[in-house]
């Protein structure tokens, strides 16, 4: 099994895993996110390789969506790897339905200045 192929299986094995029967993902303390009032953004605790990873692997998938975080995009600034990881991968939780976040979940929305996060 080729790499790209490989990681596509595990994340859609790990989004089941995290699923519930209703398709909402469950906190640790087992509140449920609520679909319209989560968003998920980018660990802290991301080196630059892991941020910068998950920006060429999510804008891979999102393919347009990525612009956001380019040079005018109206969530280039902040320009560091944690804002467009962030950006990138709340725009990838919205676009699959809330379904699945690889790092963490906030019912704060993140959205700031003209970067109205989806």
């Amino acid at each position: 099994m080729s790499k790209p192929i490989g990681s596509i299986f595990f994340l859609f094995l790990f989004s089941m895993l995290l699923s519930n029967s209703e398709g909402h993902l469950k906190f640790a303390d087992g509140k449920v996110a609520q679909n319209s009032s989560s968003w998920c953004i980018a660990k802290y605790s991301a080196n630059d390789t892991e941020l910068a990873n998950i920006i060429v692997s999510v804008c891979y998938f999102l393919l347009d969506d990525c612009n956001i975080i380019q040079p005018g995009g109206s969530c280039f600034i902040p320009n560091t790897l944690i804002n467009h990881a962030s950006v990138v991968m709340n725009q990838f939780y919205a676009k699959i339905g809330r379904s699945y976040c690889s790092d963490l979940i906030t019912v704060t929305d993140p959205s700031y200045g003209s970067c109205k996060y989806a």
